[in-house]
């Protein structure tokens, strides 16, 4: 048995699991078992299987706040893209790790300093307080989104593609449908060059859409 339980281990080996069992096979009671105690000592730690998330969604946060704080601010664009992919690099070495840090609640305020710095950046670049804050927010949502279909594809980190995503298969299945097609192999193919584009398109809409007229 670990001699000390406390909320840090137990997240701690929440997220060390998480790559061999995934979200849906992560328990209370199979943290306890690698823990080497009874499920409910870790009830005094967290009431419910969302309280667990929202501090493994904190803990990944901090282990990412070093690099987005590090993050050359000279460029507003290139530093808003930074911090998505800095986000995604994080999200990535965890198996649903999407999944985990979208729709939780932070349990600390670890958040808030590199926040300020990015809404400091993008102010100073021109963009109003609420605009800034709607820029963060949009490339923020959509890194969640593109890592959670990532994640569909490539379940494990450094694993293998999931069968079901076999692309000559998908076409073979849809065949008659070339625009469908094509879309698969756009979407599902590479996905790094997929984020980038992405990620082009939606800084190009956050000038377009959200930055006042120089």
């Amino acid at each position: 048995m670990a001699s000390r339980i406390d909320r840090s281990l137990v997240a701690d080996t929440a997220l060390r699991l998480l790559n061999d069992v995934g979200l849906e096979g992560l328990t209370l009671r199979r943290i306890a078992q690698e823990l080497d105690c009874r499920a409910p000592a870790l009830y005094w730690h967290f009431k419910n299987k969302q309280e667990l998330l929202d501090e493994m969604a904190t803990v990944i946060f901090r282990r990412m706040a070093d690099d987005l704080t590090a993050l050359d601010p000279g460029d507003w664009r290139t530093f808003l893209a930074d911090c998505a992919r800095v986000q995604r690099r994080a999200l990535l070495e965890y198996r649903d790790g999407a999944k985990v840090f979208g729709g939780t609640r932070f349990t600390d305020d670890s958040y808030a300093g590199p926040l300020e710095r990015a809404m400091r950046v993008l102010v100073a670049a021109g963009f109003t307080p609420r605009a800034a804050a709607r820029a963060w927010f949009t490339v923020n949502t959509y890194t969640m989104g593109h890592v959670m279909e990532e994640q569909s594809v490539y379940p494990v980190p450094g694993g293998e593609r999931d069968p079901v995503y076999d692309l000559s298969e998908r076409a073979r299945r849809i065949e008659g449908h070339p625009l469908a097609t094509e879309a698969g192999w756009e979407v599902f193919g590479d996905l790094e060059a997929g984020f980038e584009a992405g990620l082009r398109a939606v800084v190009a809409g956050v000038e377009a859409t959200l930055l006042p007229a120089q």
